[in-house]
């Protein structure tokens, strides 16, 4: 896990830093990025990022400290962007050269203590999201009290790589954030006890732009507070996180680590993974063609799922898939599923289904009822025995809405769902349809629909997927 913000360089630290490092480690943190925010913290986070391989710093003046900021300054920052892009280290996942001046950060707007004055702050705000530009770098937002000077001043700045750090708005805010590009970053504080607007936000916030962070020493997240805050503890923040999000630790690990990696330039996107873990149950992408086009698909949007990477360089084999699950009987089930049509490979569907059925695991598939078109007969009979539940993706109530939204490369597929689904029960014990809830779709009629073929519906929400 990455801890995206905190203040290595501070005071607190002095002498000990080793010691809080080890603590990290032990805790599953591994990687921090320490923040300047006035001049001489952000010279002593570059010093930081020198001497220890594992951490990276951002420069930038903090807004408290905007009535300082100089020409000489602004020089110093780009110095030391540039040595950084010189001073690299080998990213664990590629071996690849990363800069070790990863943004320019912190800067903002906070009109709480008003440090400096408000058209200081903005103004001083405004050079700095200029000078990201300048250097292409993302940029970390401090906005306490701001929201509506801080959304303006990015809208107008272009800018649209950053994050909105220890993220204290509402989810109106986060949504402008999002819309601009922007991450948004939940530290400590969503584990306090008043703090259930920004619980909101935790759960609110898609997936790919979701970051974790302590703020070090600042804000200890619960049974931590009133403590000095380290980096060992952003895992209490995130385990916190997961549970309000519904998912493991394990994921919310993996989701907000690849999102840092992203953001700040940790890391070159990998080969797409076969087999990938949500919550327990184990999902296999066996291929990404598909032959519908639907408008809500993921796989238009991004290469990843909940922090997995699932852009194919080539299918795989049966062997690789096996190789891939490794002992079935771990997870609660093993799904085909993925970023294509599981029934274009049939066969290595059933040969793998049988294999995992063998040693004690559980079979789902998901598909989007085209199976019997693609194969030119009906399949259902020989999934007998071989899947123990099907999810059909139905996402429209009549033929004109399914053409619309999903774009299928057959004439009739919309009645070849239904015939799907109507037959499968006879079949597959457990057999569900599923629809995107988004504009356009009768999801009344949609469960109407459902009702009359015997079987469940379950609506799925635009955007979220895994």
């Amino acid at each position: 896990m990455i801890d995206t913000h905190c203040h290595l360089e501070m005071k607190p630290f002095n002498g000990e830093l080793d010691a809080v490092i080890e603590r990290a480690r032990k805790a599953g943190v591994d990687t921090f990025i320490t923040i300047g925010s006035d001049f001489g913290g952000c010279r002593a986070a570059v010093e930081l990022s020198r001497k220890y391989d594992s951490i990276y710093a951002a420069v930038g003046m903090h807004p408290h400290d905007a009535k300082d900021f100089s020409d000489e300054i602004l020089e110093n920052i780009k110095t030391w962007v540039s040595l950084g892009r010189t001073e690299k280290s080998d990213a664990k996942d590629t071996g690849a050269k990363i800069p070790k001046i990863v943004a320019i950060g912190e800067i903002g707007l906070d009109y709480h203590y008003d440090h400096s004055p408000r058209d200081i702050q903005r103004a001083v705000f405004i050079r700095q999201l200029e000078l990201a530009g300048e250097l292409d770098m993302p940029v970390i937002v401090h906005s306490r009290e701001a929201k509506q000077d801080t959304i303006d001043i990015l809208r107008q700045s272009g800018v649209t790589r950053g994050v909105m750090h220890c993220f204290s708005g509402d989810v109106g805010m986060a949504d402008e954030a999002l819309s601009l590009g922007f991450h948004i970053s939940i530290a400590g504080p969503v584990t306090f006890r008043n703090a259930s607007k920004l619980r909101e936000v935790a759960k609110h916030v898609p997936d790919d732009r979701l970051l974790v962070e302590t703020d070090a020493p600042y804000l200890a997240p619960e049974p931590h507070r009133g403590k000095r805050n380290e980096p060992a503890f952003v895992a209490d923040t995130a385990r916190f996180i997961a549970g309000l999000r519904g998912i493991s630790y394990e994921d919310m690990d993996r989701i907000t680590t690849l999102n840092a990696k992203r953001l700040f330039g940790l890391l070159a996107p990998g080969e797409g993974q076969i087999a990938y873990k949500i919550r327990d149950s184990l999902y296999l992408n066996i291929t990404n063609r598909c032959t519908n086009q639907c408008s809500f698909c993921i796989r238009y949007q991004s290469d990843f799922v909940k922090g997995h990477n699932l852009r194919l360089g080539s299918e795989p084999t049966e062997k690789e898939i096996i190789t891939a699950v490794g002992d079935p009987s771990a997870f609660s089930e093993v799904v085909f599923c993925g970023y294509g049509e599981p029934t274009l490979r049939l066969d290595l569907v059933k040969s793998v289904a049988a294999w995992v059925k063998s040693r004690g695991g559980l079979i789902r598939l998901n598909t989007n009822g085209h199976g019997n078109i693609i194969n030119g007969r009906n399949i259902l009979p020989e999934l007998r025995g071989l899947v123990d539940s099907v999810s059909v993706s139905l996402d429209a109530h009549d033929e004109a809405g399914y053409n619309r939204i999903c774009r299928p490369a057959f004439k009739n597929a919309f009645q070849e769902v239904i015939d799907f689904l109507r037959e499968a029960g006879q079949y597959i014990p457990d057999v569900k349809a599923t629809v995107v809830e988004m504009p356009g779709v009768d999801i009344e009629k949609c469960r109407q629909l459902c009702d009359s073929l015997g079987v469940q519906l379950r609506v799925r929400k635009l955007d979220v997927v895994g």
